[in-house]
């Protein structure tokens, strides 16, 4: 086994590496970028070193300084994660020309299966089912429309070098293909420097199961089941599953066996999943083999009691897989929520900030657990409160994993965990995860690709608190703050209290876009009301400790938690979640209005260009600009009819969150 390994990645991948290898009593070395210098994943491991600037491309995309690093340091093996160049053949070739072990696959299989194209011709080669298209060398825009007419719309243009959801777009029509085309190609060169694409018939209800495989060097390759991974957002994954619901034995048996026939293709060793799309009348066609760890191992060692980062270096030090097929058994059911800084009511868009509150569950683990049972709740994060989430990397979060005895008691667990999961700073996606989970369908186990959008109606816009609600978390924030500066001198009291009478006190509070007032009245024997709009409730508070409070409003008693960030409170609660401002109205008489007619950037990122031109006229949701943020594509529209007046960068130009793009004049005040 090695002494010492070099882990090229960061945030939860990496602190997930150095857990196993910490385990092992193997000694870890750290890379990190400028923006990383403070960074979890340095702190987990033994040894750190920087390896350049912010952006990727200067840092952790530098094989050259990462071989250095290895070199430098003495560790014998890099582990690459995901992402990155976890997946880069040069990469792993450049390790084994340094006398340093790739904890992954051969070079060979790397790039046998880093084409789609390629990989599709190899397995139908093996036998291994694949759905209609073209997978040709030739990328001729013409005739790439020509073989989408011929497979028949709708169909799936997809980067042939991508994957994680960029540089893929389903086109319905014939009008509409050489627009996403042209956009599929920008994303695949900007993500993967290599902009040819294959085209597939985009099947209708599918689900995506992926299996779970592993080979060694000695010849040896198995399947540890399957996961369903249907629920997707810009086809990126949000939930994934362990098993999937309604698998039949012998389904799972030919999905097996055809992913172990896929990795024999091309003499497979390491850990590796091929993904499958599967009809509702049990065909399934081989999509794509991703050639390292996914991000979704967890569900399968909750599953089988494994460590896949074991055995990952296990195999990469030469010795068999620790198992065989009929050795491995599936136990209970699991779930992976992939907590994003997202917003999720912006077509998902990218968020970043700072993690002012990030509180996880009670009693949850944030390691592999290694009894005879998994953790009922687990975290995978490479991020703590305090950190930020920059432009420079993905978006997620954390991973939240839960498993049960069944799905039932899983999906209990889930629900509950992230009912439990506190985030304040950049916008998330906890909230639409669990309206997700207790959807019909999910929690019905009808699952497929298009589950998000069937479900719209009750997954976005979710309706905001009751305003009582809202009012009595603020008061009740308020009055625990104003006891905690108290002291033993009366004086210093601040409950309101009058030798004869009551007093009253009123809060003025903005929630979801409407301004509530609230009035707190205490009468002579010291009882509490509390009146929103025309409503009058009793009303009681009492500090729990932290920011939890135990709170009567009416008849209802009830325990939430409020954090205060500035004159913004965050408030969580059994209904639900709010993000509130108590208005100080002496600070802030004479603000004002809100500014308007700009077009401004929701976030950090690179103009890839603008649709419009000054002077033109354009109606509410016409497409303006397209941003590149945090490797994706970000149209932006109008948001009403109006005419341009000007623009103010040029395609390429980076911009800040909140800056003007273009300068914009609303119908209403142009006929004016």
């Amino acid at each position: 086994m090695f002494k010492k390994i070099l882990i090229a990645n960061r945030g939860e991948i990496a602190c997930r590496v150095a857990t196993s290898a910490r385990r092992l009593g193997i000694a870890t070395v750290a890379v990190y970028s400028d923006a990383d210098a403070n960074a979890r994943h340095v702190k987990a491991c033994d040894e750190a070193v920087r390896i350049g600037g912010a952006a990727p491309r200067d840092s952790y995309l530098r094989a050259d300084r990462i071989l250095e690093a290895a070199i430098a340091t003495g560790a014998q093996a890099v582990h690459p994660g995901y992402g990155f160049l976890s997946e880069n053949d040069g990469f792993a070739e450049a390790c084994a020309a340094a006398g340093i072990v790739f904890i992954g696959p051969t070079p060979a299989a790397i790039r046998a299966m880093g084409l789609k194209a390629e990989s599709k011709r190899l397995m139908e080669a093996a036998c291994v089912p694949l759905v209609p298209g073209y997978h040709g060398a030739d990328q001729d825009p013409a005739l790439l429309r020509r073989e989408a007419a011929r497979i028949g719309y709708p169909v799936l243009i997809k980067a042939s070098a991508g994957g994680g959801g960029k540089g893929m777009r389903v086109v319905s029509d014939d009008a509409a293909f050489d627009a996403a085309l042209a956009s599929c190609r920008r994303e695949a060169l900007g993500s993967f420097g290599d902009d040819a694409v294959l085209v597939e018939r985009y099947l209708q209800k599918p689900r995506h199961i992926e299996i779970q495989v592993f080979g060694d060097t000695h010849g040896h390759c198995v399947y540890l089941f399957e996961r369903d991974c249907s629920v997707q957002r810009r086809h990126q994954k949000l939930l994934e599953e362990a098993p999937a619901p309604g698998m039949t034995e012998e389904r799972r048996r030919a999905m097996g066996e055809a992913a172990v026939a896929a990795a024999k293709a091309v003499g497979y060793v390491g850990a590796g999943t091929v993904e499958f799309i599967a009809e509702p009348d049990g065909r399934f066609y081989f999509m794509e083999m991703n050639t390292r760890l996914q991000v979704e191992h967890p569900v399968t060692e909750a599953i089988t009691g494994l460590d896949l980062v074991e055995w990952q270096l296990r195999v990469a030090a030469g010795e068999p897989l620790p198992l065989q097929q009929h050795e491995l058994q599936i136990r209970g059911h699991a779930i992976e929520a992939r907590l994003c800084a997202e917003n999720p009511d912006a077509d998902f868009l990218p968020s970043t900030g700072r993690l002012h509150v990030l509180r996880w569950p009670a009693h949850v683990s944030f390691e592999r657990a290694t009894g005879a049972e998994p953790a009922a709740v687990r975290i995978d994060a490479g991020v703590g409160e305090g950190d930020a989430i920059t432009p420079y990397y993905d978006s997620m979060v954390a991973k939240l994993i839960v498993w049960g005895r069944d799905r039932e008691q899983a999906l209990a667990r889930m629900d509950r965990a992230l009912a439990h999961t506190h985030l304040v700073g950049p916008q998330h996606n906890v909230a639409f995860l669990r309206r997700v989970v207790n959807s019909p369908s999910f929690a019905g186990a009808d699952l497929d690709t298009g589950l998000i959008e069937r479900e719209r109606s009750g997954l976005f816009d979710a309706p905001a608190l009751a305003p009582a609600l809202v009012a009595a978390g603020v008061v009740a924030h308020a009055l625990a703050q104003e006891r905690a500066g108290e002291d033993a001198d009366p004086w210093s009291r601040r409950d309101g209290w009058r030798l004869h009478g009551s007093a009253l006190r009123r809060f003025e509070i903005d929630h979801a876009g409407a301004h509530l007032r609230a009035s707190l009245q205490r009468t002579r024997d010291g009882a509490m009301q509390l009146q929103v709009d025309a409503t009058v409730h009793a009303f009681e508070a009492r500090p729990l400790g932290g920011d939890r409070h135990d709170v009567l409003l009416g008849e209802r008693r009830l325990v939430l938690s409020a954090y205060a960030v500035g004159e913004n409170v965050a408030l969580f609660t059994p209904d639900g979640s709010a993000w509130v401002r108590e208005v100080d109205v002496l600070a802030h008489a004479g603000d004002a209005a809100a500014e308007g007619g700009r077009l401004t950037a929701p976030m950090p990122g690179k103009v890839v260009g603008f649709l419009v031109g000054a002077g033109d006229r354009v109606r509410r949701g016409q497409a303006l600009a397209v941003m590149e943020a945090m490797k994706m594509e970000h149209t932006l529209n109008a948001p009403s009819d109006g005419v341009v007046k000007g623009l103010r960068f040029a395609a390429g130009e980076q911009v800040a969150e909140g800056e003007a793009l273009l300068d914009f004049e609303p119908a209403a005040a142009a006929a004016a």
